[in-house]
């Protein structure tokens, strides 16, 4: 489990609208349960994060434990590019590896009014989170080079997956296609701008603000 106005409205100003939509914009609360005293490197978006989560409801209700269900492994995923909900992607930028999180998600950043699963619509979720590792993400400059066997400046799916495969298994991590394939067609689905089956730098690295 991978979390992953007509009417007078026009007639504000850009400035007031972009006021009242900040007033407006749930945010997540985020408290530092421990912090390593040596911090090497913060993460970012675009960074490869690998982490253990236990999900909350409200009411002090376990939902799901990275350590107890399913095959019970910490998970990898990208940070900043919406492959978890919105609330992981912003209340685990500047974290360190070693560092544990209580993150408390309204439902506008978490599952919204349809809910999933076991998840009702309308939750607010607590997540504790614990930062196992960062790596070089597949969103990188550095790592555009790493991947780009041909020297082309652009990269193929298949570039991209054999980067991920190695960066796996550098890390101790098993095989794992399915992750890798997923994470590939995300990739080229949200930047891969004109279609044509590669990736230029330009669209490749990321280099948005906001999801």
């Amino acid at each position: 489990m991978l979390l992953l106005l007509p009417g007078p409205w026009c007639l504000l100003s850009p400035l007031l609208l972009l006021l009242v939509g900040a007033a407006e914009e749930p945010e997540v609360s985020v408290t530092v349960k421990h912090r390593p005293f040596i911090c090497h490197r913060k993460s970012k978006r675009g960074d490869l994060l690998l982490v253990h989560q236990e999900g909350y409801f409200q009411n002090g209700t376990k939902f799901y434990s990275s350590r107890t269900d399913g095959d019970k492994d910490a998970v990898w995923f990208t940070l900043g590019i919406g492959q978890v909900i919105r609330g992981w992607d912003r209340g685990l930028l500047d974290m360190c590896a070693g560092e544990r999180r209580k993150l408390i998600i309204p439902p506008e950043l978490a599952y919204g009014k349809e809910g999933t699963g076991k998840i009702p619509p309308e939750s607010t979720l607590t997540f504790l989170i614990e930062l196992l590792d960062i790596k070089n993400g597949p969103r990188s400059h550095e790592s555009f080079q790493e991947m780009d066997l041909n020297d082309d400046w652009r990269l193929s799916r298949r570039e991209v997956k054999e980067y991920l495969k190695k960066e796996f298994e550098r890390h101790g991590q098993p095989p794992n296609d399915t992750l890798n394939d997923k994470m590939v067609e995300d990739i080229f689905t949200k930047e891969d701008q004109n279609k044509d089956g590669f990736l230029t730098s330009r669209e490749f690295t990321y280099k948005h603000d906001e999801l």
